[in-house]
């Protein structure tokens, strides 16, 4: 038997981390088995599918590594609503389905309670199709359904517990669990390697394939992903779109690493290691029951470390994007033609230990781009007191009278500045970090200057001290 998985996301939206972390899980486990991976779009929900959803769902997945080729489809299960309707008129013409025209306020009045579920009031009335009239799955009145799944065992639900279930709506449509069953078979998959909140309605699909005649998958219900409150992670609440992660610079490498361990660990006393040995190590049946924490400061140390360990060409390949601008990162604040690539080739190894996240670059360079720095007022107020003014006097002084234009001369020149006032070299750098870059935080000061130059170095330095008069 071919081992056939899916990965079926809806295109109503920006796509999901945990969905991206389900694709991942489905996309090793098909190469682990010398199977075949399927991309499902499931686009019935007209109201909100946009052709940009699609799009986006291909261009993330190409992100992480999935990429378009070296999978089965995309199929739309649009395409298949023929086959859904047949499959419900099926399970209706062998008794295995039957019509139904209560609402919800009918059943609430014959049960006295509107958190009892459907009462199998038509189960022998013999009502057929019409208008308002759903198709409704007869249940079997005994027994459990035990649902074969790698990760949890064998969960059994009782059958009697399971209502009579709508397949198909009052205008004829199948609803999400038929559709997905019925694509399932159509696409011959014997895996499906999804998230645990869908394992209440995995007995129910179980039924619907025995039904019609077809041995159910094996199932693989993996742990929910979580946030900090421990509450499932939410598009309205928490930052869960995975393009926002990729356009505010993590690597597509530090997220997949760090997504894999959503429930998972590979061997030993490690967190970050080498793709081919996540691909090697991963085993469904060790991952975990319990909830899976997404922890936005530990992907951001992932991401930082995954950053320090490029080579430095690749991490300046990799900030091009954000120094160029894209479609979809702004373009930095300076003109392309201020742009001095030798100058930015010069701080990247220093820019590339000081950064988390790829966007981070641009505070870090741009007052080696910009005519003048971009102040942050703050840090002015804070660093531009009493005795500043006369410090950079005595720093342009020092510094026009310098022969070698280097870092360790600039940094031997301003501390003894400093010692002549009785200051420390931090106390003394501070006032010409804020006159030079604009902040109190950035690359070596030293270094800086020396890639910045003297003309621009001196010229900012007295800007600076005619603010302070």
């Amino acid at each position: 038997m071919t081992v056939r998985v899916r990965f079926a996301p809806s295109p109503t939206g920006m796509f999901h981390v945990g969905g991206a972390r389900s694709a991942l899980q489905n996309w090793i486990y098909a190469k682990q088995q010398g199977g075949v991976f399927v991309l499902r779009i499931e686009d019935t929900d007209a109201a909100r599918n946009k052709p940009e959803w699609t799009e986006g769902i291909l261009s993330a997945l190409d992100w992480i590594g999935i990429s378009r080729g070296s999978y089965e489809g995309p199929y739309f299960q649009s395409a298949n609503a023929g086959e859904h309707r047949a499959a419900a008129a099926r399970l209706h013409e062998s008794g295995r389905a039957y019509y139904c025209d209560c609402t919800r306020e009918d059943v609430q009045a014959r049960t006295g309670s509107q958190y009892q579920g459907y009462d199998g009031y038509h189960r022998d009335r013999g009502l057929g199709p019409g208008p308002g009239h759903a198709l409704r799955f007869r249940t079997p009145d005994e027994g459990a359904t035990v649902v074969v799944d790698l990760i949890r065992g064998e969960p059994t639900f009782e059958n009697k517990l399971i209502e009579d279930f709508v397949i198909a709506r009052g205008d004829g449509s199948p609803v999400f669990l038929l559709a997905n069953v019925v694509d399932d078979m159509t696409m011959g998959i014997t895996h499906v390697i999804r998230a645990e909140e869908h394992l209440p309605n995995t007995p129910k699909q179980q039924l619907l394939w025995e039904a019609l005649g077809v041995k159910p998958p094996i199932w693989a219900h993996v742990p929910v992903v979580v946030n900090e409150k421990r509450q499932k992670l939410s598009k309205r609440r928490d930052k869960v779109a995975l393009e926002a992660y990729r356009d505010e610079g993590y690597l597509a490498g530090a997220m997949r690493n760090y997504l894999m361990l959503l429930g998972w660990a590979p061997s030993g006393d490690r967190e970050i290691v080498p793709w081919s040995v996540i691909e090697d190590e991963f085993r469904l049946d060790e991952v975990n029951l319990s909830s899976a924490f997404f922890d936005e400061k530990k992907l951001r140390a992932f991401n930082g470390e995954y950053i320090r360990a490029l080579p430095v060409a690749e991490f300046i390949d990799a900030c091009q994007p954000w120094l160029t601008g894209t479609d979809t990162i702004a373009p930095p604040p300076w003109q392309p033609e201020e742009f001095d690539a030798d100058a930015f080739a010069a701080v990247a190894p220093l820019a590339q230990t000081r950064i988390a996240v790829l966007s981070e670059i641009v505070p870090n360079v741009d007052f080696l781009f910009l005519a003048s720095p971009l102040i942050d007022e703050a840090a002015w107020t804070k660093t531009m007191k009493d005795g500043s003014a006369e410090l950079l006097d005595d720093a342009v002084a020092a510094f026009e009278a310098l022969e070698s234009w280097d870092a360790e001369s600039l940094k031997s020149t301003l501390e003894a500045v400093g010692a002549e006032r009785g200051l420390k070299l931090g106390k003394t750098q501070a006032p010409v970090r804020v006159a030079v870059t604009g902040r109190t935080v950035g690359l070596p000061l030293f270094e800086s200057l020396e890639v910045l130059g003297r003309e621009r170095t001196l010229t900012r330095i007295r800007a600076a001290r005619l603010r302070l008069v």
